[in-house]
């Protein structure tokens, strides 16, 4: 089997959490999911798990250079891997610095040509309902609209640089969760 990297963008409350999972088990992919390592990161306790976790409990972001270190070491994991079959990228990238960094890193381990990045594709309102429909604790309507702001200041220019290259594929995440699979496995192949 031809190996497949899948990045999955999408706004919160798109539904990319659920549509990781479906590729996971179809294509026996590995998951790299930042906020996993992140909170893996967190449990050392050194310097760096220490103050990862000050930064996590305010809400704010990690530095790319500390979560790109996470990735290395993770990839470097799964190139060693006699069966490897592929992985979801979940959440990231969230900067275009660390887009750029991830083409640098997928042609360093000879992964380049099995890239896709696909944007589960729904509107502000959508996403907004959604989240506030889910009830959760850190869903009220400041923070769904902090994040969804952020989304678009951050990911906004991630979508932009991978559809100038004709690297983006957009899939209509306003349909359900079997239809926006379907779109999915259509453009993947």
């Amino acid at each position: 089997m031809t190996p497949k990297i899948i990045v999955l963008l999408g706004i919160s409350g798109s539904g990319k959490g659920t549509q990781a999972k479906m590729l996971i088990d179809k294509f026996e992919l590995d998951y790299v999911g930042s906020g996993d390592l992140l909170r893996a990161r967190c449990k050392i306790d050194d310097f760096t798990g220490k103050k990862m976790s000050s930064v996590l409990s305010r809400g704010d972001f990690a530095p790319t250079s500390i979560i790109f270190a996470l990735w290395l070491k993770r990839w470097e994991e799964l190139k060693n891997k006699p069966d490897f079959r592929g992985f979801v990228i979940d959440g990231s990238p969230r900067k275009l610095v660390e887009a750029q960094l991830i083409d640098q890193t997928l042609e360093w381990y000879e992964w380049d040509l099995y890239f896709r990045a696909l944007l589960i594709d729904i509107s502000r309102d959508e996403a907004y309902a959604r989240l506030f429909l889910r009830k959760r604790d850190d869903d009220t309507p400041d923070a769904i609209n902090s994040r969804l702001d952020l989304f678009e200041k951050e990911v906004g220019p991630v979508i932009d640089y991978y559809e100038k290259q004709s690297r983006l594929i957009r899939i209509n995440g306003e349909q359900s969760v079997e239809d926006v699979h379907k779109d999915i496995m259509k453009a993947i192949g």
